[in-house]
């Protein structure tokens, strides 16, 4: 589990695309007391660290997480949002998070408002019953508050904070993003799904 709240920017420093992908990713994250098989998010994917260096680790893609997620768009130099798996007792200051990209869309537009960043992303159809004002969501495995939802976008507003410390000031209109939706609302919707379909 992870809350969304990124703690490093990591650069893709190899990248070996024979068969399942294998990633070396360059941090500042403290991996010290890091074993392999920890789960870190990256950009909101979770994945498996299976060989640590110093200030690097490896992760494996699988041809399932390059199919449903935008990591088989990664590349040498690729910057990543990093979060290490959430511990019993670390403070949750996002929400919570599976690491599990539901899938991909695109960012529409993005303005500046005053010191911030409003940006709009695209909301396929399978998933605007999950999407509500001043709900969360996650974007790249950043924790973000719905500001507003239209038909077939929704917004969220960027403080100077989050636009400094993660790649969404990379991010350019038509760019495609990993989203997850709200686990809260994920399981309400199936447990609403499942009364109707009984009743």
């Amino acid at each position: 589990m992870f809350t969304g709240i990124v703690q490093d920017i990591g650069v893709i420093t190899a990248l070996d695309t024979a068969g399942d992908w294998q990633a070396t990713i360059a941090t500042r994250l403290p991996l010290e007391n890091t074993k392999p098989g920890a789960s870190i998010s990256c950009s909101g994917v979770c994945l498996t660290a299976i060989v640590l260096h110093q200030q690097q680790f490896v992760v494996q893609i699988s041809g399932e997480t390059l199919e449903k997620t935008t990591a088989k768009n990664w590349a040498l130099g690729t910057q990543l949002n990093l979060e290490p798996a959430l511990r019993m007792m670390d403070e949750l200051g996002g929400h919570l998070l599976a690491g599990h990209v539901d899938t991909v869309i695109t960012l529409l537009d993005r303005q500046a408002a005053g010191d911030s960043w409003r940006l709009k992303f695209s909301l396929p159809e399978a998933y605007r019953r999950l999407v509500a004002p001043k709900g969360s969501a996650a974007i790249d495995g950043i924790s973000l508050t719905v500001n507003e939802v239209g038909p077939d976008w929704f917004g969220v507003n960027i403080i100077p904070h989050t636009w400094q410390n993660t790649t969404l000031a990379e991010r350019q209109p038509g760019d495609m993003v990993n989203f997850e939706v709200d686990l809260i609302a994920r399981y309400v919707e199936r447990q609403l799904a499942q009364r109707l379909v009984t009743a």
